[in-house]
């Protein structure tokens, strides 16, 4: 009985979502890592888009990232605007290159799509493979 009651919790346990804790620690087989998305309105042609992905994003995370299509909505001037939007989700190890690497790509999209924001928002995470 015992032994069925810590294999179940165990169980439990294994089955609980990987997350980042206040402490920095991660459940066993995880490790942290940073996790950045940006936010981009979609103007223009979807060549655009995928030649600055190749050219751009792709060269400075070739590890790996996520593009996620959404709908996007903001408070401007003249009211309510809707627009398509982007959502580019790169987990990586946080330092100052990285770092640097996610400003250019913020920095390069709003120039070459005449965009006035990208939006950033960054977290920790616990990530496993």
């Amino acid at each position: 009985m015992l032994l069925s009651a810590v294999l179940l919790l165990a169980a439990l346990l294994a089955a609980l979502p990987t997350y980042a804790r206040a402490d920095g620690a991660c459940r066993p087989g995880a490790r942290a890592m940073a996790k950045v998305e940006l936010y981009m309105g979609v103007v223009g042609r979807p060549e655009a888009w995928r030649r600055f992905l190749a050219q751009v994003v792709t060269p400075r995370f070739p590890e790996g990232l996520t593009v996620l299509e959404g709908q996007g909505q903001w408070r401007g001037r003249r009211g309510v605007s809707h627009e398509a939007t982007r959502v580019l989700v790169i987990f990586y190890a946080p330092d100052a290159t990285s770092d640097s690497r996610i400003e250019a790509i913020r920095s390069l999209y709003k120039r070459r799509f005449r965009q006035q924001s990208v939006l950033r928002a960054d977290t920790m995470a616990c990530v496993s493979f």
